[in-house]
C-alpha cells in the first residue's frame, strides 16, 4: 500500500495539519499534527511507522520550502522536526523514520534501543484493517530504534520562527509525557495525558499521583486563561472547559481504591507485555 493511501490528513487553518491513519481503526490510533513555521516545522507524534510517514509528507504537499511559501525553493525545505509526545508505540512507532527527532530525556533510552516493553507496543491483526504490505501481520510489529537528536526538557522552547512551544514535562500516563503549550495563541497540545476517552494509568512507568500533579498544573492553566485550543493524542480536538473537566474527572476518582485496582491491573499489564515481547524478539 502506497504512504498516499494509508494515511489521510485535514487543515485546521494556520499552517496545523491533522493526519490520521486511515486503516489503523482502534481506539489506540494516535493523532499526527504537523504545525508548520516560517523557520522550521514540527511534527508532533508519529504513528506506528507501518508507512513512510515523511513520503506522504511530501507526496500530499504538506512541507512547505524555507521561503514559507510551499513549491520549489533553491534552498530547499524548511527543517522538520519529528517530536514524540511520549514513547508508546502508537505514537513513536514512525520515528525512525526522520533524522531529526525530539523526545523527553526520560524516556530517550527506551527509544534509542527500541524498548518495546516500555513502549507498551501491543497491535493485533483486527486493529489493521488493510494490510500495508503484503502478507504482513501484527505479531511481527515492533517499534523501531530511533536515535533522539534532542533531548526535551521542562521549558524547553522549540522554535518554528514565527511561533514558539514551550514543553511541559507531565509525567503519570508515562514517565516522559509532555505537553507543547504556544502561548501566544493558547494552543495546547496534550498528547496522552488528557484527550476525551478513558486515561490510562495503569502501564509500565504510569504513576497516579504524578498524573493527578499534572492535571492539577493544566486546569491551574485553564484558570488563568493560558489555554482555549487542545489538540489531544487522541479522538477529537477540545475546548479549555472540556480539558478542565476531564482532568478534574481524573483527579476526583484517584483515590485509595483505584490505586489498589490499577496496581492489580498493572501488574497483569506487566505480565502480558512482557511475555508478548520475548515471542515476537524469539
Amino acid at each position: 500500500m502506497a504512504a498516499l493511501d494509508w494515511y489521510a490528513h485535514k487543515s485546521l487553518g494556520d499552517g496545523l495539519y491533522w493526519i490520521q491513519e486511515r486503516y489503523y481503526e482502534s481506539s489506540n490510533r494516535a493523532n499526527i499534527w504537523l504545525q508548520r513555521g516560517s523557520h522550521q516545522d514540527l511534527l508532533i507524534d508519529a504513528g506506528l511507522g507501518l508507512r513512510s510517514l515523511p513520503e506522504y509528507l511530501r507526496v500530499a504537499g504538506l512541507l512547505g520550502d524555507d521561503a514559507g511559501q510551499g513549491g520549489a525553493s533553491p534552498r530547499g525545505r524548511r527543517p522538520l522536526l519529528a517530536l514524540a509526545t511520549h514513547v508508546h508505540f502508537d505514537h513513536s512507532g514512525g520515528l525512525h523514520q526522520f533524522p531529526q527527532v525530539a523526545i523527553h530525556r526520560a524516556e530517550a533510552e527506551a527509544l534509542a534501543r527500541g524498548d518495546n516493553y516500555e513502549t507498551v507496543t501491543w497491535l493485533s491483526d483486527s486493529d489493521v484493517v488493510k494490510e500495508p504490505s503484503p502478507g504482513w501481520r501484527a505479531s511481527q510489529y515492533r517499534v523501531q530504534p530511533a536515535q533522539p537528536t534532542r533531548l526535551l526538557e521542562e521549558d524547553d522552547i522549540i522554535n518554528l520562527g514565527d511561533r514558539q512551544f514551550m514543553v511541559m514535562h507531565v509525567p503519570g500516563h508515562s514517565r516522559g509525557s509532555i505537553c507543547l503549550h504556544d502561548r501566544d495563541r493558547k494552543m495546547l497540545f496534550t498528547g496522552d495525558t488528557i484527550y476525551d476517552g478513558q486515561l490510562l494509568d495503569w502501564l509500565p512507568y504510569s504513576d497516579i499521583n504524578k498524573y493527578v500533579g499534572s492535571c492539577e498544573r493544566l486546569m491551574e492553566m485553564v484558570d488563568q486563561g493560558l489555554v482555549d485550543r487542545v489538540l489531544p493524542g487522541h479522538f477529537s480536538t477540545l475546548g479549555a472547559e472540556r480539558l478542565y473537566q476531564l482532568a478534574s474527572n481524573y483527579i476526583a476518582k484517584a483515590g485509595v481504591c483505584h490505586k489498589v485496582s490499577t496496581s492489580a491491573t498493572r501488574l497483569l499489564a506487566s505480565t502480558a507485555l512482557r511475555v508478548r515481547n520475548s515471542r515476537t524478539t524469539s
